[in-house]
């Protein structure tokens, strides 16, 4: 007897999403195994919401409005825009594929207000992002509909000029007037990580000489890398990749803010397989500083 659906339907089982796509069970179990169908487990037996089964097929329809596009913003990364770009190389006219970096706020207010598919961000050492990700979030009205998914753990630090490696004996010497500071603009993870760093060595913004501000990591490092500042807050990532020196002060969290929908979509689906990859993980040899072990991992919203 065929599983009677109907509109009162919030969740359906293993049989109803069957008839449902006009599918075998089986074939229902392999898109479960695979990650590509909207699922959960309720006391051992898989249930479907049918309102994102009905999103997830308007989003895998060749040609659909939605398929052919993956906007990210947010926060800044030189290893996530190279697999980007090259996930974007692959896809080639056949969708768009972009990556701007705007800082974590202004990418969570892009994401509000559906203008962008994903928000990367980045609040916070590693041991605390499993509580300030998602209480970031939480400041969000459309939280509800958002899950994080983990991208990768960076080490982030203190980008400084090569020439004053042998100059700097601790930390603190890099806090007096004589040395330039680049800084990022606030609602960046990157900024906030300095005012913390500022905070546990007792020292106030306004005493660095802070006459520059960028809106990207890359950016400030590139003003290091002219001579044009002398120390940033950024990733060892980024000092590598401009040939400067690099101060660690501990690990974070780098994440991917999502809509639910966005999640089982074929593009992310396609950017979370590259970040799994052995070319990403070759990558990231050359940019050292990252841990790719948990990338991909459902870190929060799968309520």
């Amino acid at each position: 007897m065929p599983a009677a659906i109907t509109e009162n339907n919030t969740f359906m089982s293993v049989k109803q999403v069957a008839e449902y796509l006009h599918l075998n069970e089986k074939k229902i179990y392999t898109l479960v195994n695979d990650g590509h169908i909207p699922a959960t487990k309720v006391t051992g037996k898989w249930m479907f919401p049918r309102e994102l089964v009905d999103r997830w097929m308007h989003n895998s329809a060749h040609g659909g409005l939605l398929t052919d596009r993956l906007i990210i913003a947010g926060s800044d990364d030189p290893l996530l825009y190279r697999i980007i770009q090259e996930l974007a190389q692959e896809t080639g006219n056949h969708a768009l594929i972009s990556y701007t970096a705007t800082g974590t706020r202004l990418g969570l207010d892009l994401l509000q207000s559906n203008r962008v598919d994903v928000c990367a961000l980045h609040w916070g050492p590693n041991e605390e992002s499993h509580l300030r990700h998602p209480a970031l979030l939480k400041q969000y009205s459309q939280f509800s509909q958002w899950v994080l998914i983990r991208a990768f753990q960076r080490e982030q630090g203190l980008i400084i000029k090569p020439s004053l490696k042998q100059k700097i004996k601790c930390i603190d010497d890099l806090f007096t007037p004589k040395y330039r500071w680049v800084l990022r603009q606030n609602g960046s993870g990157a900024q906030r990580f300095l005012l913390e760093v500022l905070s546990k060595h007792n020292v106030h913004l306004d005493f660095l000489d802070t006459n520059d501000r960028t809106f990207s990591e890359r950016e400030a490092a590139s003003e290091i890398a002219m001579d044009q500042a002398d120390v940033s807050a950024g990733a060892r990532s980024e000092a590598v990749e401009y040939g400067l020196e690099f101060i660690p002060y501990g690990w974070e969290s780098f994440d991917l803010a999502l809509p639910r929908s966005i999640w089982f979509r074929r593009l992310f689906q396609n950017l979370i397989n590259r970040l799994k990859s052995r070319s990403c993980q070759a990558i990231a040899e050359k940019l050292p500083g990252y841990d790719l072990s948990s990338a991909g991992e459902l870190i929060w919203g799968d309520d």
